[in-house]
């Protein structure tokens, strides 16, 4: 059967929320693929001013893009900078959070908890865009203490997820993405793109890849991946005499920030397969209200 089905998958999942400063809704289908690998975070109280709202397109395996779904907007939490009010530089070592944290016996055992066998025995998810639980929100006190096992030495996973969020405080949007999944603001009914696509071919993004060691063929890095950064794909993150920043594929994020007006509609966090299987977050901010 390969990565494709023989006829799409076609049920849709979707969900909808709102408080006193934004409404949004989401949704998903399978399609053609084989399996569905997105996951979404929808927090429109993730503290009393700020909503959060992520989309995490993965690939290779679904665990990444839970294991983002589940704990990225924790870390925004967690990191000092978020306390004084810069929520660009908190967003930003969340990503490199998420490598660090998938690392070693705790991360082998959280991603195996979200993997494939959890779904199957549950027969609840496939085919269905997953989310936190409510026990899994933004109220959790984990300092992520390490653990001795048998994968202590575990590098990370090989499969990965692109990472898009959006976070709402007042009239200021911050928008992080690392991969190719995108963010795009309708301002007096014009789309206009708040991300950029990471692809291989970019000047930039090519001048990283080979000076880490890395090579592009047909456009994919080392011949295999198609995106230039992502967080997990743990295989193309192992020269050591680099930082995080600078491997052959990064975690690290474009961030983008933007004070919002009325004449802001609303935005869009989506898949790079919205025109294709994919999920979509929309999200509508009460700018009168705000």
């Amino acid at each position: 059967m390969g990565i494709y089905l023989s006829t799409p998958k076609t049920e849709k999942f979707s969900e909808d929320g709102e408080n006193d400063r934004v409404r949004y809704g989401l949704s998903s289908m399978q399609g053609w693929r084989a399996a569905m690998e997105d996951a979404h975070a929808a927090y429109p109280d993730l503290d009393e001013s700020t909503s959060f709202f992520g989309v995490y397109d993965g690939h290779g395996g679904k665990v990444v893009a839970k294991f983002c779904a589940k704990y990225l907007h924790q870390q925004v939490l967690k990191h000092e900078a978020y306390a004084t009010g810069d929520i660009g530089a908190s967003v930003h070592r969340a990503f490199f959070r998420m490598d660090e944290m998938m690392r070693g016996q705790r991360g082998w055992r959280e991603l195996a908890i979200l993997g494939d066998k959890i779904d199957k025995f549950t027969g609840m998810i496939e085919g269905l865009i997953w989310s936190p639980k409510g026990g899994e929100g933004i109220d959790q006190d984990d300092d992520w203490a390490i653990e001795e096992g048998p994968h202590s030495d575990f590098s990370g996973p090989t499969s990965g997820s692109t990472a898009c969020v959006a976070i709402l405080r007042n009239n200021q949007l911050v928008v992080a993405n690392a991969g190719d999944s995108r963010c795009v603001i309708s301002r007096k009914g014009q789309a206009y793109n708040l991300s950029r696509d990471h692809k291989p071919d970019l000047e930039a993004e090519k001048e990283r890849i080979l000076k880490a060691g890395g090579f592009i063929h047909a456009g994919r890095v080392n011949g295999s991946l198609n995106l230039s950064r992502a967080i997990g794909d743990m295989e193309f993150k192992k020269n050591k005499l680099l930082p995080a920043e600078k491997q052959t594929v990064s975690a690290n994020p474009d961030i983008n920030t933007v004070e919002l007006c009325d004449d802001d509609d609303f935005l869009v966090l989506a898949c790079d397969g919205i025109w294709r299987p994919s999920s979509l977050l929309f999200v509508r901010e009460y700018l009168t209200d705000a």
